[in-house]
């Protein structure tokens, strides 16, 4: 009877062996990618709170830092637009001078309107605007004073010449007016 006794504990011995072999077989035979993700997986399960404040903290620094790489390119991005008009603002000058003096010629004249034209519209489609000066109260953020002239025709502080054309780039002055101003 003892034979028939130890038969069921050899079998369930043999049988426990047998599974834990198959177990290190597994084991063995599982890539490090997987074994890695499951760590990963049960390693993420088990965040504190500590964890997910520095996680959170993390992306509010990228996010901040995002914004601020959007802003200094669009910075850039302006002052170089900014440093190629003031590069042009000569030549507005002289083809706005050249405008003012009387030809008999009509063919000249008509094209230096035209080269004006198209340098006006070059500067509209860059965002650039010309600063309205003339009859507006004189606004020492927009103009520089040059002169000043006693005038009952002009109101007080307003502007009653303009020598050169002012411009800005949204609110930023790229050349300020030069102007004579009315006391």
């Amino acid at each position: 009877m003892s034979k028939i006794e130890n038969q069921p504990e050899e079998i369930l011995e043999q049988e426990t062996q047998q599974a834990t072999e198959t177990a290190e077989e597994t084991v063995e035979t599982q890539k490090p990618e997987e074994a890695e993700a499951e760590q990963q997986a049960e390693a993420e399960k088990e965040t504190t709170p500590q964890q997910d404040d520095r996680f959170l903290r993390l992306a509010a620094e990228y996010e901040n830092y995002r914004r601020r790489t959007a802003k200094e390119k669009e910075s850039i991005w302006n002052d170089a637009k900014s440093e190629a008009v003031i590069a042009f603002l000569p030549v507005y000058d002289n083809l706005e001078r050249a405008l003012k003096q009387e030809t008999t010629d009509e063919a000249y004249k008509k094209g230096v309107e035209m080269t004006m034209n198209q340098l006006k519209t070059v500067l509209e489609k860059l965002g650039i605007t010309e600063i309205e000066a003339l009859g507006q109260p004189f606004d020492p953020t927009l103009h520089n004073a040059v002169m000043h002239v006693e005038d009952e025709n002009f109101g007080e502080n307003t502007v009653a010449e303009v020598f050169q054309a002012g411009f800005r780039l949204g609110d930023k002055v790229i050349r300020f007016a030069m102007v004579k101003v009315a006391n």
